[in-house]
């Protein structure tokens, strides 16, 4: 009986195995690329004002000190 139970833990791991592969491989037709696309879009716009606004605080600290 011992041995059956052995034998019971490779085949709970295979169906284990089998259940997430079917999960993880599914088609995701609901979101799409344009959200993901969009985010990144939004990021992007975000770092450049950030870049932007730091690059006039340095100037405007650079024209007051000379």
């Amino acid at each position: 009986m011992g041995a059956l139970m052995w034998l019971l833990i490779p085949v709970i791991a295979g169906v284990g195995a089998a259940l997430w592969g079917s999960w993880a491989g599914r088609r995701r037709t609901q979101t799409g690329d344009h959200s993901e696309l969009d985010g990144y879009a939004r990021f992007r716009e975000a770092m450049e004002k950030r870049e932007a606004i730091e690059r006039a605080d340095a100037l405007e600290r650079s024209d007051s000190g000379a």
